[in-house]
């Protein structure tokens, strides 16, 4: 059995809190109506601030997030495509392969480039090569002779008197691993 003895007092209340309810119970209901009014409307401000108002900027920006997302989930589902194509595209022939990669070479930059094989590698020299034909070239190259560049140092040449204006042209050099033969 419980030989405690009921405690009859109340908890003590602090005296600020004391304060306040005196406060109140002087204001007249019309005054503690307007005061409930007030912190109410303070109350819904800051529940949208907080609470509402994020979520629903979050939710207007998400139509562009989620296109930006899917175009670039296309843009992974191509590269995945291209790859397993190359993967499953026929391995050229032992000398074939640089062959191949001679042939493009001069048929897309012509006296711009040229090339020298030491064993596995492929280095090419660039003199005013066009972007455009050198980037054909290194898709090309990838492709059909299964050369991955390893090394490139590129950097923009002066365009000849003829070029056309803003044709961007290349100087420097590209090392190649060629494929095993």
């Amino acid at each position: 059995m419980n030989t405690r003895p009921a405690s009859t007092s109340p908890a003590p209340v602090p005296p600020a809190l004391a304060a306040l309810r005196a406060h109140w119970a002087r204001m007249a209901p019309r005054e503690q109506s307007l005061v409930l009014a007030a912190a109410a409307v303070v109350g819904l401000a800051l529940l949208w601030w907080v609470l509402l108002a994020p979520a629903l900027q979050q939710l207007r920006g998400s139509g562009a997030r989620h296109a930006a997302v899917d175009a670039q989930l296309q843009r992974m589902q191509a590269l995945q495509a291209e790859a397993l194509q190359l993967k499953d595209a026929p391995r050229p022939p032992g000398g074939e392969a640089l062959r191949t990669l001679q042939t493009t070479l001069t048929q897309q930059l012509g006296a711009a480039a040229q090339m020298n094989v030491a064993g596995d590698r492929a280095t090419v020299t660039l003199k005013g090569a066009p972007a455009e034909a050198l980037a054909q070239w290194l898709n090309q190259a990838r492709s059909t002779a299964r050369a991955v560049p390893l090394e490139a140092r590129l950097v923009h040449s002066a365009a000849p008197a003829n070029a056309a204006a803003g044709a961007v042209r290349w100087d420097g050099t590209l090392v190649l691993a060629l494929p095993p033969q």
